[in-house]
Parts: C-alpha cells; structure tokens; sequence
C-alpha cells in the first residue's frame, strides 16, 4: 500500500503494555488479532498504519534496515548497538516509561569494594595474584567496555551472558556484572550491591525512527505529540 507506515511495537511484558497505552493515549485505538500468538495488528481508521510485534533488541535492527518505519524500544538497546546501526535511527521522543539503570554490581562481601576506584584497585589485585582478568559478565558489551575505559580500568575481560546474569559470581564464570535493573531488588536478593559510581546508563524507553523515512512520517509523528 502506498505511503504504508510498519510500526514495530515490543512483542511481550510490561514494555507491550506500556507501549500500547502510549498509542490508545495518543488516539490510535491498537485492534489485536483474535489468535492468540498473532504478530501483527492494525489502527482503527487508519489503513495505511501496521504494526508488527518484535523483540526489543529486533526492533533497533529493523530500524536501522529500514524495514520498519517506527517503533518502542530502550535506549539501552539503542545505545548497545553498533555505531553504524545508531547512526540510521532518531530518537524522536523518550518516553515516561520502561526507566532502569545499566549499572555494574559486586558480590555483597567485596565489602573494600564501593567504588570504580576501589574495582580498579581490584583489579590489578587479581592480575598480580592469579594472572589473569577482571571477569565482568554482561549482556551489554559495547556499553559496559565504554565505561570502563573512561573510568581509567584496562585489567578486565568481558564474559558474554545469555541469561541470569545475578549467577554468574557465584557459578565461578565472573568476579563482577554489569546488569540492567529497575529497582536494584533482583540485585539485591542475589547478594549483590550496585558501586556508589557504577551507573553506566539511565535508561527509558524511546520513540524511534528510521532517519531516511522520517520526512515521510512527520505528519504522523505530529499526531503522535
């Protein structure tokens, strides 16, 4: 259809909620699909407008290969992704919703441990003694070893997390992690404690457009406040 706009919505948890609110808010009633693991919805009244639901994470990538024109995502996952991808992708409004923290965290027992100073102080401990790195477990790669190096810490070594990260001090797979929490609780009830200094990025979910389609969009991001 011409003049189509694909809307990327996330496809599962409060963000979906949240997201969906968003729109309802804004006038454009969502109809869902009677099917139950259905990907796809529509605006009523507005027949050029379809949504599609999606990862998060996917939602950053479709945008920047301009497979959709819009969509809801975090910054965390925007700020994650490669320059290239980033550099495709406009921020038109952050949202009053899907707020956390990428933060780094120990073990509650590092008591001597409360700040970047004192982790870097640690981490040279750990390279004199045992020979090796800092292990710094993360889903956050690019985010985490930006902040780092700014803050002066070379001895450490990323270890990816596919999940459940909290775990990963006490299996033996990492002395520390960078991790995204909204409370601090999930943190907290695995014996770990966020650094006094250790927040990496304050996260929000954000309305995104692709940059080359957003000409097009304007009188539909107009409606959309």
């Amino acid at each position: 259809m011409k003049n189509e706009i694909t809307i990327g919505l996330p496809s599962k948890g409060r963000l979906k909620d949240k997201a969906l609110s968003f729109f309802e808010e804004n006038g454009f009633k969502i109809l869902q699909s009677d099917k139950e693991r259905n990907y796809f919805a529509i605006i009523e009244n507005k027949p050029n407008v379809k949504i599609i639901y999606l990862h998060a994470k996917e939602i950053i990538q479709r945008l920047g290969d301009g497979t959709l024109d819009l969509g809801i995502s975090g910054l965390d996952l925007l700020n994650e992704s490669e320059k290239n991808l980033r550099d495709k992708i406009i921020i038109k409004n952050k949202l009053n919703f899907g707020k956390a923290n990428l933060v780094i965290a120990v073990p509650d027992d590092w008591i001597d441990v409360q700040t970047i100073a004192d982790l870097e102080e640690v981490s040279f401990d750990i390279r004199l003694k045992r020979n090796t790195r800092l292990r710094v477990a993360t889903k956050y790669p690019n985010l985490t070893n930006d902040f780092l190096l700014s803050k002066g810490i070379t001895q450490y070594k990323l270890i990816p997390s596919l999940g459940a990260t909290e775990t990963y001090p006490f299996i033996g797979s990492s002395e520390i992690i960078t991790d995204i929490t909204s409370t601090g609780k999930t943190l907290a009830d695995n014996n770990l404690r966020i650094l006094k200094d250790g927040q990496i990025l304050n996260s929000t979910a954000c309305l995104l457009v692709a940059k080359k389609k957003a000409a097009n969009l304007q009188p539909f991001l107009n409606s959309l406040g």
